[in-house]
């Protein structure tokens, strides 16, 4: 008799849905993968299509980051396991980053 947890990867890959899966995990651990200080004045929202969205605090964050993305989506990809995050889109938030 199988687990759970060894059934579970396979039929959401045989579904196709493996890619959504590991998405939304790049969003929920997005503190983990890129560290405290980044993730003190960003937060992950969404995953389609590659993009991971980050929102992020503030214009000057928004300009720094832009020259760490590249490193920040490597690290989240290494974190995965995987190369699935293509790109990371920085917005704004309306109304600040919620907590």
């Amino acid at each position: 008799m199988e687990s759970l947890s060894s059934v579970i990867p396979r039929v959401f890959k045989q579904l196709g849905l493996e890619e959504g899966l590991l998405g939304w995990r790049a969003v929920h651990e997005w503190e983990q993968a890129v560290g405290l200080r980044i993730a003190r004045h960003t937060r992950a929202v969404a995953f389609r299509e590659g993009v991971l969205q980050v929102e992020v605090e503030g214009s000057a964050w928004m300009h720094e980051l832009g020259f760490l993305k590249t490193d920040l989506m490597r690290k989240v990809n290494r974190h995965l396991g995987s190369r699935l995050v293509k790109n990371v889109r920085f917005v704004m938030p309306r109304g600040g980053i919620l907590r």
